[in-house]
């Protein structure tokens, strides 16, 4: 039997058990199993060994193009022990200013009919003190992004002093900055995405990226996250700000609020964003009506739905150069970590091969 083989048989045996316990509870107990197993030295034996598929992104250089979403560890105390599994990228947070408890519990239900999974958490964290000093300890290897976002307290009108102060104290230690203006869980949040709120604060914290460049000698990227529940019209406008600010990337996308695939089942009308298998098309169709606006102008980070190796290909065959999974990894286990990236490899490579024989002739003629 197979590394890979028995770590998928190993969570199959265990998904009964973790999925008749409170889905927060698992969340907790999970991570804290990964950091004992990442302490002994356990959890690398349990992934196959892969070769590196390097990807150049941002200015950054991605071991390979398979990352984790932000929420998995939203205080950064996780971060050695989910590198174990073999990300490129990881992405920790959201962080806010400030600690907040979040929404009452419960605020975490799984739909396991639609591989799916809503929540309403709130951008509950320790707040960037407990942050930073987690991500000085973490040794992961990968490219880290660290997701910032408002506190729940903050007004709207106010939320860009929250913004500014994050960026100023994670930006020495981020691979990547992400500002997080889509959560449905955070009152108004998503009003910042609208054209003038979107550019003002976009433009402002752009200034502070040059002030903050100066004082530490490196330019960090921004990457702007988006809903999934926006018109076409909102996501090219949202597009064409992104690339005239200097912001360097769009990570699309955020958790929906929509729910007619999930209708009738089970927690279903749940408040909070709904994440896993029903947001991959709409997700996807985000991506594709972006990278068919930006034409190369702007690299997407997708994530939605990816509960499998071809749903992370479908994101990049619709024109997203790096992907992110989540919900994903609680139905699937960290098997799907080693799937996608072997499914990425063989894609990226098959469209780095030269074209031949009739393939070739056919492309010339026209």
């Amino acid at each position: 039997m197979s590394v890979r083989t028995a770590c998928a048989s190993l969570y199959g045996l265990a998904r009964p058990l973790l999925f008749a316990m409170d889905p927060e509870r698992v969340h907790d107990l999970a991570l804290e199993g990964l950091k004992r197993a990442h302490a002994l030295g356990a959890a690398r034996l349990l992934r196959s060994p892969l070769p590196d598929d390097p990807v150049h992104v941002m200015g950054l250089d991605f071991p390979n193009p398979v990352g984790l979403a932000a929420g998995m560890d939203k205080d950064g105390a996780y971060i050695d022990a989910l590198g174990d599994m073999g990300f490129g990228f990881i992405e920790v947070g959201t962080v806010t200013p400030r600690a907040q408890p979040g929404n009452p519990r419960p605020r975490m239900f799984r739909l396991p009919q639609a591989q799916a999974l809503i929540n309403r958490l709130g951008f509950n964290n320790h707040g960037l003190d407990a942050f930073i000093a987690n991500v000085q300890r973490a040794r992961f290897r990968g490219v880290l992004g660290l997701n910032i976002g408002k506190n729940a307290a903050t007004p709207i009108g106010a939320a860009l002093d929250d913004y500014r102060r994050c960026l100023e104290a994670v930006y020495p230690h981020a691979g990547y900055v992400t500002i997080n203006i889509s959560s449905p869980n955070t009152r108004d949040l998503r009003s910042l995405q609208e054209d003038e709120e979107l550019r003002r604060l976009l433009g402002a914290l752009g200034a502070e990226r040059e002030r903050l460049a100066q004082v530490h000698g490196r330019r960090v990227p921004l990457a702007v996250k988006i809903a999934p529940d926006l018109a076409d019209e909102q996501i090219t406008r949202i597009a064409d700000a992104l690339v005239a600010l200097g912001i360097d990337a769009v990570i699309a996308t955020n958790t929906t609020v929509a729910r007619e695939s999930v209708a009738g089942l089970e927690h279903g009308t749940e408040a909070g964003g709904l994440s896993g298998r029903p947001l991959h098309a709409r997700a996807t169709a985000v991506v594709r009506t972006l990278a068919g606006h930006l034409r190369g102008a702007l690299p997407i980070i997708a994530v939605g739905g990816i509960v499998s190796a071809q749903d992370a290909v479908d994101k990049l065959a619709a024109g997203a150069s790096l992907v992110q999974v989540y919900t994903g990894l609680i139905y699937r286990g960290p098997v799907l970590v080693q799937e996608c990236r072997e499914a990425l490899a063989l894609w990226r490579a098959r469209q780095r091969e030269p074209m031949t024989g009739s393939a070739a002739s056919a492309a010339g003629a026209a």
